[in-house]
């Protein structure tokens, strides 16, 4: 088995999909154009998705109210700080900064411009 995507809701998931194109260098695979708006983003390998959208028959998540350990997102990056600094320039926040693992891993986590946490 693979994992095909990841799936969680925003408000606009139309902004927050541009966003993330922009920023993060997904692509839109397949999007609605009504409700719940979804929209298909694949990651540069292709292989793994994320689904954002928009389904009223639940409540929104706070991801800002989340500790950044329950819920996030991890990308690879070969110059964490550059990207956190980059990110941070387009609306990101910086939760935690640079931190080093027992095994020598850099790790930054940061909040989109929704709260939505984000680690490098």
């Amino acid at each position: 088995m693979n994992i095909e995507h990841v799936a969680y809701m925003y408000r606009h998931p139309a902004e927050v999909a541009a966003w993330y194109v922009q920023h993060l260098g997904f692509r839109i695979v397949r999007k609605m154009e009504h409700q719940p708006f979804t929209h298909f983003l694949a990651d540069s390998s292709g292989k793994m998705m994320v689904e954002i959208y928009h389904n009223p028959a639940a409540p929104l998540l706070d991801y800002a109210g989340l500790a950044p350990i329950q819920l996030h997102l991890a990308f690879v990056s070969a110059d964490p700080g550059a990207d956190r600094d980059r990110l941070t320039r387009a609306g990101a926040t910086v939760h935690t900064d640079t931190t080093l693992t027992p095994d020598g891993d850099e790790l930054i986590m940061l909040r989109d411009p929704w709260g939505f946490a984000i680690q490098l």
